[in-house]
């Protein structure tokens, strides 16, 4: 799975080098027999982003992308969407996508994060709840509800700010990286994509990727 993950990464137009970071040696053995660098990182670190700044510390990138291993649905498209907003506009430190939420069984699913975001696409929060509440039938579509797709871009200089930070109440509350962020008062730039994603948490998670895959690119 992590060298289906690598390939598909290398292959965005964007990207000029895939390292992978993880405080696992077999990972990094794994990854290395396949030709990717591998970088073994500390285990203490408390989320993926904190990993990701000690790789990014010692290199010079102006913009490092976060792709989760365990993604394998990872499209190239998908990094390039989460980059151009970083590429048109130097006021903007970090990115993410979302994706309309048309499946009413993950609105209530707490491994399926949702995001609400403002008129120009900032984040305003992200949940595992069923956010936003329609409190009417005919809530406005604009309003989501979105499904947050956990690929982040940063300027590696706000990577390293970002990972510096304490942790933050509501980051603790739903174990969510990204609220740290937003409770120190930094924005988060989402963009919406066509293309969906899903983590393999569990082994009923790899079966439904494996069909997914095998259904076609």
């Amino acid at each position: 799975m992590i060298e289906h993950v690598c390939r598909r990464a290398a292959a965005a137009p964007s990207v000029g080098a895939v390292v992978v970071a993880t405080d696992d040696a077999r990972i990094a053995e794994a990854v290395e027999a396949f030709g990717v660098v591998a970088w073994l990182t500390a285990a203490g670190h408390r989320s993926g982003s904190d990993r990701l700044a000690e790789v990014a510390s010692a290199l010079t990138s102006p913009i490092i992308v976060n792709v989760q291993g365990d993604e394998p649905l990872v499209q190239p498209a998908m990094i390039e969407e989460a980059v151009a907003p970083l590429l048109a506009d130097p006021s903007i430190t970090m990115t993410t996508l979302r994706r309309r939420l048309v499946d009413a069984a993950d609105r209530s699913d707490p491994n399926v994060v949702k995001v609400v975001v403002d008129r120009e696409g900032f984040a305003l929060y992200f949940s595992r709840a069923p956010v936003p509440f329609a409190r009417h039938e005919a809530a406005p579509a604009d309003a989501g509800p979105w499904k947050h797709i956990g690929l982040y871009a940063y300027r590696r200089e706000f990577l390293l700010t970002f990972a510096a930070l304490p942790p933050s109440p509501l980051e603790l509350t739903e174990s969510l990286e990204q609220l740290r962020a937003l409770e120190h008062g930094y924005r988060i730039k989402t963009v919406e994509t066509a293309w969906d994603s899903v983590g393999v948490d569990t082994p009923a998670d790899l079966e439904k990727v494996r069909r997914l895959l095998a259904a076609g690119p």
